[in-house]
C-alpha cells in the first residue's frame, strides 16, 4: 500500500499570495479526510509574522470535522508552537530542518545543529504526550543557494532526527532539482542504515521529475511513503523558484496504473482541490487539472 501524507493544507497553502480564508481551509481538510487519504497535515503552528497563511491553523484543527481513523498533523517549530499543537490536539507533529547550512540560516535563522538541539526538548515532551514525530530533511538534493547536496551530507542529519525520536524522516527535493540517478545515490547509502518503513519523501515538481522520482524510489528501493498536495499546490518562501509539491491526484494516478494499491482515488483528490480554485491567483498546477478530467 503506498502511504500518501496529505501536506495541501500546510506546505500547499504556506506560499500564497492571498490569505485563504479560515472557513475554506476547513473545507478544504474536511474533503480531504473523506478521500481515504489516511493522514492529512493540517497546519503549522509558526510565527504568524514569517508564515501569514498559517496563523489560524489553531483555530482551524479546532473546527475540523475529524474522520476517524485520519491522523492530523502540524508542523512545529520550537517548544512554543508544541504548546498549541497539544492544546490543538493534533495526532502528530513535525520538525523541520535542512541538510544545507545557508538554506537552514534563512528559513530558521539557525544552524543544523542548532536546530537539532532546539528540537530535543520538542521531541521529548511530544513523546512523553504519546505524538507520533516527524523528522523534515529540506534541501536534500539541491539547494537554492548552495547547489547540489552530497547524499554524505544528508546522512548524519537523517540519524541525528531519528536518534532523538524522530519516527519517520520526510527527505525533501525542496527545489524540485532532484533526478532518478540523485534519488537513487541518497536512498542507496540511507536505506543501508534504516528501514524505508521510516523514509518518506517529499518531491517538488518544479522540473517535471517528482512523478519518475516517486516511481523511482518506490520500484527500485520499496519506499512506499510520499508527501503529496492536492492540487500541486506549494512552494517555499526560503526557496526562490520553487514550484509546487507533486500532486496528490496525479501520484495516485500513476500509481495505480503501475499496479500498486492507493489509499484513495485521484479523482477525489482532484475535487478537494477544485474547491480551492477561486480563492487562487494561479491555476492549479496538477497535470490532472491542466487535463480538463472530469472529476468523479
Amino acid at each position: 500500500m503506498i502511504r500518501l501524507t496529505e501536506v495541501g493544507p500546510r506546505d500547499g497553502l504556506q506560499n500564497e499570495k492571498s490569505i485563504i480564508p479560515l472557513e475554506t481551509k476547513v473545507a478544504f481538510i474536511n474533503t480531504l479526510s473523506q478521500t481515504g487519504l489516511k493522514e492529512i497535515e493540517a497546519g503549522a503552528f509558526v510565527s504568524a509574522k514569517a508564515i501569514p497563511q498559517m496563523a489560524d491553523s489553531d483555530e482551524v484543527i479546532k473546527r475540523i470535522d475529524r474522520a476517524p481513523g485520519v491522523i492530523y498533523s502540524a508542523l512545529v517549530p520550537n517548544e512554543a508552537g508544541l504548546d498549541r499543537a497539544l492544546t490543538a490536539k493534533v495526532d502528530k507533529i513535525a520538525v523541520f530542518t535542512a541538510a544545507s547550512e545557508t538554506f537552514n540560516q534563512k528559513n530558521i535563522r539557525a544552524t543544523i545543529k542548532e536546530s537539532i538541539e532546539r528540537f530535543r526538548p520538542v521531541i521529548n515532551r511530544a513523546k512523553a504526550a504519546r505524538l507520533a514525530i516527524r523528522g523534515y530533511v529540506s534541501t536534500a538534493f539541491h539547494c537554492p543557494y548552495e547547489g547540489a547536496v552530497a547524499p554524505e551530507r544528508v546522512l548524519p542529519v537523517i540519524e541525528e532526527l531519528l536518534a532523538l525520536g524522530a519516527d519517520e524522516i520526510s527527505i525533501g527535493d525542496t527545489i524540485g532539482k532532484a533526478n532518478p540517478d540523485e534519488v537513487r545515490a541518497l536512498l542507496e547509502l540511507t536505506l543501508k542504515k534504516f528501514s524505508a518503513v521510516r523514509v518518506v519523501l517529499h518531491f517538488h515538481d518544479t522540473y517535471g521529475r517528482a512523478i519518475e522520482n516517486a516511481l523511482t524510489a518506490w520500484k527500485e528501493f520499496g519506499v512506499t511513503g510520499f508527501d503529496a498536495s492536492a492540487g500541486g499546490l506549494g512552494g517555499c518562501p526560503y526557496a526562490p523558484g520553487a514550484s509546487g509539491n507533486v500532486a496528490t491526484e496525479d501520484l495516485l494516478e500513476v500509481f495505480k496504473k503501475q499496479g500498486a494499491e492507493i489509499p484513495a482515488q485521484s479523482w477525489a483528490a482532484a475535487n478537494a482541490a477544485q474547491a480551492l480554485a477561486n480563492h487562487l491567483d494561479h491555476p492549479l498546477r496538477s497535470r490532472w487539472a491542466k487535463s480538463n478530467e472530469p472529476h468523479g
